[in-house]
């Protein structure tokens, strides 16, 4: 199965980006190197279950850590470390893995079915921009979408027209996400809120799905998901973010390489932790595995 590749799409992007210092070219293009064989690693490596989540989750810490620590903090320019929010280098490492991850691990039930999985443009409204004056091909039918970071999708194709025979229709394509997943490096209050309103926007459109989010650092005090629509909230290296105070004493090169023990130890100390990719895969794999209501059951018991 071919999967996105949004990290591997930033990195080649950034080695033709007019503003990369001269001596980061060469850096980019190593890690263009490392990213192919981060990839190579993750399709050779075997194993079932637990067991080779475990594994792959390794190959992700240390392809992860070497981007973080090597590439982007021991640059003796400023531009990676200062722009890596814009330029989407951490998060989308992740992005990338989680579909290799949930597709390797739970293969047996992936194979089965059609889905589409990884990042994915789904379905989010609909509406028709018509009134009894102005009449539109298909009702003006305009359809509302939204990325997803990752989703578990399956393509959708609408028509709509105002004659029966569909005579003059418009024509529309999009997904529906049954599993939905915004994936943050930082997770602060702001952030939180907006993933609420997603969510819930998701749940309107499609009330059997799922919406999950996914962070490596907390950056919040924790609220309760009860009271939103998101299904829960997965903090990746069950960390909080650096405190702001020591993160300004990265701002420049030279004050980077004096603290540098301090950031690498925090990123060893805590690593992105198998227990939170397992927590995601469990609710996957029981969405995969649920089946309908058997009546005798639901009598028997007496509920549903």
């Amino acid at each position: 199965m071919a999967f996105p590749t949004p990290h591997g799409d930033k990195l080649r992007a950034l080695l033709k980006n007019d503003k990369l210092p001269k001596r980061d070219r060469a850096r980019i293009r190593t890690a263009i190197k490392k990213y192919s064989s981060w990839i190579d690693e993750l399709e050779r490596t075997e194993g079932v279950g637990e067991q080779l989540a475990g594994r792959l989750v390794s190959a992700l810490n240390r392809y992860k850590l070497w981007l973080d620590l090597d590439l982007v903090f021991d640059s003796h320019d400023n531009f990676l470390y200062r722009q890596k929010g814009q330029l989407k280098l951490d998060n989308t490492v992740i992005e990338e893995f989680l579909p290799w991850l949930v597709c390797r691990v739970l293969s047996d039930r992936i194979a089965k079915s059609d889905l589409a999985i990884g990042p994915t443009n789904a379905f989010s409204q609909i509406r028709f921009e018509s009134d009894l004056q102005n009449v539109q091909t298909g009702g003006g039918m305009a359809i509302r979408s939204k990325d997803h970071d990752f989703a578990l999708a399956r393509p959708l194709y609408l028509k709509a027209s105002h004659r029966e025979d569909f005579g003059e229709y418009r024509e529309e394509m999009t997904h529906l996400a049954y599993v939905a997943a915004e994936i943050k490096t930082n997770l602060d209050k702001t952030m939180f809120q907006e993933a609420s309103a997603t969510a819930y926007d998701l749940k309107l459109a499609i009330p059997g799905s799922r919406y999950f989010l996914l962070c490596e650092w907390l950056d919040m005090s924790p609220i309760s998901t009860d009271t939103t629509a998101i299904e829960e909230v997965i903090v990746l290296r069950k960390a909080r973010r650096l405190p702001a105070n020591i993160r300004a004493q990265f701002s420049s090169c030279s004050s980077r390489i004096s603290n540098r023990n301090v950031f690498k130890n925090y990123l060893v100390d805590h690593p992105l932790d198998i227990e939170s990719f397992s927590r995601f895969l469990s609710h996957v794999e029981r969405l995969l595995s649920a089946s309908s209501e058997n009546e005798r059951d639901a009598l028997r018991r007496g509920w549903f």
